[in-house]
């Protein structure tokens, strides 16, 4: 693990005084699944999964059961958590850059890529972060597991694992491999009497799904296939991890100064018959790509709860920002998600969801594949309206199922219930235009392709 600050954040350290020492800010541990259904926990009703310390967490926590990201893939989904930012908006919409003529396994082709990815870090790059922020405000903040967007200190973070791969390179050894750099970091910032930032984003339950053997061999006997048995047995891995974290903060006395915030990158269906994702998950418009539960906890300042309000994973931002009496960028989507009047106000939360490998670098329009919005009960998703030959189809290859496929050559929005259809089994868009109407104006009072959304601010 190395220190490194960028320019801008000592900049920032000159312009914004270090939180007092008197104001006691918490310090802040963000937990981020990777690739894992809404469902799959045992207090979101998971009839076989055991996650008793993610179910001691969510015991703890105000608890949204009705958290969305903004799109159902990682890297996209990452840069909106880190900026605030939709992905229309910082532009990092997929995993990849364009596909060039050169084969990516050639010198002309790893040069044009590490060109792309380049592109798309300055992107992000361009924008506040929420680590850069709160540096700014006299934490220290380590970058651990999953990070696209080049060295740690791109990301405003002051220290970290990531040295610039695509992925995470050395980051990604974190709950897989060792838990040493995160505790480390939080016993030396305890004896500093530092507040501190923790990005704690282990590639897991992701694959591959190579948990110990004996998860594999408890789960086998329930799942319906050896898959699901690895791709569960992930999970409780990845909950030993949470377990060990949470233990630490009570170790070291630091749970009732410490805020841990729970979030998932976007949602996982597990294919019987491969060990890849099976449709409406990841990469999907469906909630089965896009609902993660979201978790807040703080003994002594936060009440334990639940609520059903649709929150969207950009609320975790200005939450922790202000939580933490750091500076607030203007023209933020998300609210506080500890403010009861804010989020009793929240009317809806939108989205977009993109091809996996950019069409344009610089024109998120291009790569659009559907545009969605929940408010309360009704979950909107509109698609683009795609010709066969158009590119957006031809680089999803086989992630794009003929249903899929079908809805895009329409250009039909779908209306799901999806209080009463969670699966969203059923397009009752027939028998409720009043909403698709009023839910399509929303929508396109939001963002339509080809302009920026009406007070969206510039980085």
């Amino acid at each position: 693990m190395s220190i490194r600050s960028p320019l801008w954040i000592l900049l920032a350290l000159a312009i914004f005084p270090a939180a007092s020492a008197t104001a006691a800010p918490p310090n802040v541990v963000l937990i981020v699944a990777d690739d894992q259904h809404w469902r799959d926990y045992a207090f979101m009703g998971h009839p076989h999964l055991r996650t008793p310390n993610l179910d001691r967490l969510a015991r703890e926590s105000l608890l949204y059961r009705r958290g969305y990201v903004p799109s159902s893939l990682c890297c996209p989904s990452l840069a909106s958590l880190i900026t605030g930012r939709f992905p229309h908006e910082h532009r990092v919409v997929g995993n990849d850059p364009p596909e060039s003529a050169a084969a990516r396994n050639t010198p002309p082709g790893e040069r044009l890529f590490a060109a792309g990815r380049e592109a798309m870090n300055r992107h992000l790059e361009a924008w506040p972060t929420l680590p850069g922020l709160l540096a700014a405000a006299g934490y220290r903040c380590l970058q651990t597991g999953k990070w696209w967007q080049g060295d740690f200190s791109r990301g405003g973070f002051t220290e970290g694992m990531t040295r610039g791969e695509r992925h995470g390179d050395d980051g990604l050894r974190i709950g897989r491999e060792t838990m040493a750099p995160l505790e480390e970091f939080i016993t030396d910032c305890k004896a500093q009497q530092t507040p501190f930032f923790a990005w704690y984003a282990p590639m897991l339950p992701h694959d591959p799904h190579d948990p110990p053997a004996d998860l594999v061999d408890h789960y086998a006997a329930l799942a319906p296939s050896i898959h699901h048995a690895r791709y569960w047995g992930n999970i409780e891995r990845f909950d030993r991890t949470v377990g060990r974290l949470l233990d630490l903060l009570d170790a070291e006395g630091l749970a009732e100064s410490t805020l841990v915030i729970f979030v998932t990158d976007n949602g996982w269906i597990q294919s019987a018959d491969h060990p890849r994702c099976a449709p409406r998950s990841k990469r999907s418009p469906y909630d089965g790509g896009l609902r993660t539960p979201i978790m807040l906890r703080q003994p002594g300042r936060i009440a334990p709860g639940e609520s059903d309000v649709p929150v969207s994973s950009l609320d975790i931002f200005p939450t922790v920002l202000t939580s933490c009496s750091a500076l607030l960028p203007p023209g933020l989507a998300g609210i506080d998600l500890l403010d009861p009047a804010a989020v009793a106000a929240r009317r809806q939360v939108f989205g977009e969801c993109y091809t996996h490998t950019l069409v344009d670098l610089n024109d998120p329009a291009s790569s659009l594949l559907w545009r969605w919005t929940v408010r309360g009960r009704w979950k909107l998703v509109v698609p683009e309206r795609l010709a066969a030959g158009d590119p957006r189809l031809l680089s999803e290859g086989e992630a794009l199922d003929a249903d899929s496929r079908a809805w895009l050559g329409s250009g039909f929005a779908r209306l799901f219930d999806v209080v009463a259809d969670s699966d969203e089994n059923g397009d009752v868009a027939a028998e409720h235009p009043d909403v698709v109407a009023d839910l399509l104006d929303s929508l396109d009072a939001w963002w339509t392709p080809g302009r920026h959304p009406t007070g969206a601010s510039t980085p």
